[in-house]
């Protein structure tokens, strides 16, 4: 296989090893290359809740390009002329949100395929993927290298957990814990008892099956619980977030400092 196509990310899942990532939803090249520069073993550059299209999502995967960490992609859904647009940029991972049934992701996975296993179009000998031609039988060779992620995220989504994950061409399930606290009636609560319940649960079915399991958190008590249900891809972090959190910080250190200077009054 070229070099140019190896997916390490999919590579270290399926050697057991645990991948440690961040959400990337600034949209925005320069500070995806700064978390790239970071050293996280992926970066998801979020097309479902961040306002990227094609180009910016593209301009990321160039900057991301340089490091070690793997470039993820999250559509803001399913729709197979969405996926083709994002494979021929050069895409090799997707994190696809909201799957529910073990049919949804057999499309998805058609979806990565070329005829005659699947619908994706041919064409990629004019973009990035293939790096316009110079990657020799890209065609042939690239579908061992894609690697593909659902999102289960509902009550529907857990009922039907086991066959989801089972489906040939899923090769990991994330559990989002927003809308499913959300879908389990626990809206904005997904420390709620029930919730975490499910979430542990999700986690270890997916792994007892033999696939990759993933999740977010941004609270290292919830990370270090998921990790010991199963959880081997796991987003520690949100850049729009982080960011929020120290510049608040910086601020409160020059606030503090003047509260402390004012006069206690007169002269």
């Amino acid at each position: 296989m070229d070099s140019r196509l190896q997916n390490p990310f999919k590579q270290a899942l399926l050697a057991g090893r645990t991948q440690l990532g961040l959400w990337l939803d600034m949209a925005n090249a320069y500070c995806a290359e700064i978390a790239a520069n970071a050293g996280y073993d992926w970066l998801l550059v979020d097309g479902e809740h961040a306002p990227n299209d094609v180009p910016t999502i593209l301009a990321q995967l160039q900057a991301v390009a340089p490091y070690p960490g793997h470039a993820v992609v999250r559509p803001v859904s399913g729709d197979p002329a969405l996926i083709k647009q994002l494979l021929d940029i050069g895409a090799l991972t997707l994190l696809v949100p909201m799957v529910n049934d073990a049919d949804q992701a057999r499309e998805l996975v058609r979806a990565m395929r070329y005829p005659p296993r699947g619908i994706r179009g041919v064409g990629a000998m004019v973009g990035r993927a293939s790096r316009w031609g110079y990657i020799e039988d890209y065609d042939h060779q690239i579908e061992d290298s894609l690697c593909l992620l659902v999102q289960v995220e509902t009550r529907q989504g857990l009922e039907n957990l086991e066959e989801i994950a089972r489906v040939e061409g899923v090769d990991g399930v994330f559990i989002g814990p927003a809308d499913l606290s959300a879908s389990l009636g626990h809206l904005g609560a997904a420390g709620h008892a029930e919730v975490q319940e499910a979430i542990a649960s999700g986690l270890e079915r997916v792994r007892a099956l033999g696939k990759a399991a993933g999740i977010l958190a941004t609270d290292e008590s919830f990370v270090r619980r998921y990790m010991e249900s199963g959880a081997n891809f796991v987003a520690v972090g949100v850049d729009t977030v982080l960011f929020t959190q120290a510049m608040a910080a910086n601020l409160a250190i020059y606030r503090g400092a003047q509260e402390k200077r004012k006069p206690s009054g007169g002269y």
